[in-house]
């Protein structure tokens, strides 16, 4: 829970400097080496950056579908990972350093092939979370929160694209909301040593998937272009890693919220 906590922490900082040099509002103040290079009223530039995005993070969450698979079918690798706990906090390790550099360094993130390793590295310590978090469940948990989350996800992408209104201009109230959950995070784990409580486990993962939800369609709407804010071009590592963070944490809080523990 303390690990969702410094994650959800970040997820805020996101929220909070949606106006940095990342991120353009109309021709990208701030990111003036762009402007006579790329422009979103170019419709083939967006197109590509946008099929760009998409083919990334389609590989990701193969990849992370593949690990759970193989974590939560495989007995001998469930007993093993459930049995050595210094696995995961070195993933989270892992997760969260290169989190900081792809999320916090323009450098890295946009320079071959230093971008692709880092966020290699990245999917693969998310995936082992992910895995190791879903071998707590049984079999049939975890598919049917892998399908509720596809729906989710696929209809949260169809309204962002169709809908008119702008969810980029909400960076505010979803930095408010990543407060609550954050706080809420300290105090279920300060909390759940000493008893569980279901219905409020409950509540923090009903909270936690309605905002990540929310920041799906918000990461979906700076890969358009025709909002407040959008961003670079040149950013599709970073357009990957938001859209394929939000997508995995949603899952993790159905998992939470509809997953069965295993006896």
């Amino acid at each position: 829970m303390l690990g969702w906590c410094g994650f959800i922490l970040l997820q805020g900082w996101k929220a909070a400097t949606c106006t940095s040099p990342s991120y353009g509002s109309g021709g990208y103040p701030g990111d003036t080496e762009m402007l006579t290079t790329f422009s979103w009223d170019d419709r083939n530039v967006r197109r590509v950056f946008i099929r760009k995005v998409y083919a990334i993070l389609m590989v990701q969450l193969l990849v992370t579908v593949n690990i759970v698979a193989f974590f939560t079918f495989c007995d001998p690798v469930k007993d093993y990972i459930q049995t050595h706990p210094a696995w995961y906090w070195a993933s989270y390790a892992v997760f969260f350093v290169t989190y900081m550099i792809l999320a916090c360094c323009s450098g890295p993130r946009r320079y071959f092939p230093w971008n692709l390793i880092l966020l290699s590295i990245f999917t693969l310590s998310m995936s082992y979370l992910t895995g190791m978090l879903s071998s707590y469940y049984d079999t049939k948990s975890v598919l049917l929160c892998l399908g509720i989350t596809a729906l989710v996800c696929l209809s949260v992408t169809i309204f962002s694209f169709q809908t008119k209104f702008d969810f980029t201009s909400c960076q505010g109230v979803l930095f408010v909301m990543l407060m609550v959950l954050f706080f809420g995070g300290i105090i279920m784990a300060v909390i759940l040593p000493f008893q569980y409580v279901p219905w409020l486990h409950a509540v923090y993962a009903v909270l936690g998937a309605i905002l990540f939800t929310m920041f799906l369609a918000f990461d979906t709407q700076m890969l358009m272009g025709n909002r407040r804010y959008a961003l670079s071009p040149e950013e599709y590592i970073f357009g990957a890693l938001n859209i394929y963070v939000d997508i995995i944490y949603i899952f993790s809080f159905f998992l939470q919220f509809f997953g069965s523990s295993q006896e």
